[in-house]
């Protein structure tokens, strides 16, 4: 009679150890048929099928396609110094102002938070799309990038505009991202906004542009 460590080495057999690691206990059941299981409509990752296994391909081969970034604070046009001051207004100011937008990434970036803006925008991006091909590999972009709890760049959303989210991914629109854009907007408003008035690269551009005011006086 075999010993419980042969009968357990029976069971498993050399192919288990080459399995690549799953996201969950389900995806080391036997593949089902060929038709699509209802729950992989559902982009939470949990499950085990053929089409599930595709996506987590796509994700792989999505960390080298990246969307386009900010183009940096150097390649941005210089602000004046009135427009520098009107970011100090209001939030949207600031949001409106390309220059504004640049700025505060950067400031993000050292708070470790740049991928709020970078979701923002993407779903800015996303909103002026009228290809649907394009809107739907835009919105899986966005999706696999900041909304998926495998994402090292991940946002902060709430249960419930995550589950609105994940029952559009279904039939992705360009407003799919809408409700979770708007949570991180106000986010970025009420959070980040405030410390970034009272930065030193806020107050330096206040000074720079005092100082330019002056010399040209």
């Amino acid at each position: 009679m075999p010993t419980p460590h042969e009968a357990e080495k029976q069971i498993t057999g050399p192919e288990e150890a080459d399995r690549p690691p799953s996201m969950s206990s389900h995806d080391t059941a036997s593949p089902a048929a060929p038709s699509r299981n209802p729950c992989c409509l559902c982009w939470c990752c949990c499950c085990s099928c053929s089409w599930n296994q595709e996506r987590r391909r796509a994700w792989q081969a999505s960390r080298e396609s990246k969307l386009q970034p900010l183009p940096s604070c150097e390649v941005c046009a210089t602000p004046s110094p009135e427009e520098v001051q009107s970011w100090a207004q209001s939030f949207d100011k600031l949001m409106h102002s390309p220059a504004g937008r640049s700025v505060f990434r950067a400031f993000l970036r050292t708070e470790y938070s740049e991928e709020n803006m970078l979701f923002w925008l993407a779903c800015e991006e996303l909103k002026a799309e009228a290809n649907q091909r394009a809107v739907d590999e835009r919105a899986r972009l966005i999706y696999e990038d900041y909304v998926s709890i495998l994402s090292p760049k991940e946002v902060s959303l709430d249960s419930r505009v995550r589950e609105g989210i994940n029952k559009k991914m279904q039939e992705p629109s360009a407003h799919t991202f809408d409700d979770a854009q708007l949570q991180i907007y106000t986010l970025m408003h009420r959070d980040s906004y405030p410390r970034f008035l009272s930065s030193p690269t806020y107050r330096a551009l206040l000074l720079q542009g005092t100082s330019q005011s002056s010399s040209e006086a």
